[in-house]
């Protein structure tokens, strides 16, 4: 036996005079008229925007204690998992200055072309920063693993050697 519900059928005027839930407005949910934005609420949405943009740029300086505490803990060996943290660490700064404009292009003034170099350049210049901070933590892990070629004798083979004093004599 199957019933089904219509709800054409529901009475609802006795649901009708009872009154609103704590915090509703009757006003908000009876209007349904698209508002018009004042030039006071343009630029508090402005503002918010800038606000929003310079949280955005110093993301990377934020993340920076968790990802110098996973370094930590990869440890100092060169081992596939301490290897994949720093080669992640080294490639997230590349890939987000490549994709800088895009990244920023939710947070551009309403009257600025949002792909343009110049729309936020303080805010970009800020992630651009952050970004080469993040690089310099993965390539001081890099040095402390033994992974750049930083002392002389990594340079031997590069190195000319003299005649030895044995054979010049003769």
């Amino acid at each position: 036996m199957s019933t089904t519900l219509e709800y054409a059928t529901i009475d609802t005027s006795r649901w009708r005079n009872l009154p609103p839930p704590p915090g509703f407005s009757a006003s908000s949910s009876t209007s349904r008229a698209p508002v018009r934005s004042s030039g006071a609420s343009q630029a508090s949405y402005a503002s918010l925007k800038e606000k929003r943009a310079w949280d955005f740029a110093i993301g990377p300086a934020k993340s920076l204690p968790m990802q110098a505490f996973m370094l930590y803990m990869s440890g100092g060996g060169v081992q596939i998992f301490s290897m994949g943290i720093v080669f992640m660490l080294l490639m997230t700064p590349f890939k987000n200055i490549a994709a800088i404009n895009a990244a920023f292009a939710p947070f551009a003034p309403t009257n600025a072309s949002a792909n343009s170099i110049m729309t936020l350049p303080l805010q970009k210049l800020v992630y651009l920063l952050c970004n080469l901070l993040t690089l310099a933590v993965g390539l001081w892990k890099c040095r402390s693993m033994g992974l750049l070629p930083t002392g002389t004798g990594d340079w031997l083979a590069f190195e000319s050697r003299g005649t030895p004093p044995e054979i010049s004599l003769l």
